[in-house]
């Protein structure tokens, strides 16, 4: 299964929050992803932290897509996660105009 959002935010603070509430989407839509769920928010998180916060012309951009694959039955108990990636980009961009 696999997933892609992107969000803007003029703070770290609310970028993440924003991420955060992309991730419960997912999480929600496919129960599996509560698997990587932390391992996809980690980076996120570790490429937001080497760019300065934004100034008043500027915004945070982050794209995150990610999948798993599994084998066995999905949701059961022999179910076995045996694919994970997650891809992030994260960047500063001219906010947009109202």
């Amino acid at each position: 299964m696999s997933y892609s959002f992107s969000v803007r935010g003029t703070t770290e603070r609310e970028v993440m929050k924003k991420v955060d509430a992309e991730l419960d989407k997912v999480e929600a839509s496919q129960p599996i992803h509560a698997a990587d769920r932390m391992q996809a928010r980690t980076a996120v998180m570790a490429f937001v932290n080497i760019i300065p916060e934004p100034n008043d012309k500027q915004d945070f951009y982050v794209s995150v897509s990610g999948s798993v694959g599994w084998s066995g039955n999905l949701g059961s108990p022999g179910c076995a996660i045996i694919s994970a990636g997650v891809s992030v980009s994260a960047s500063l961009v001219a906010k947009e105009k109202a």
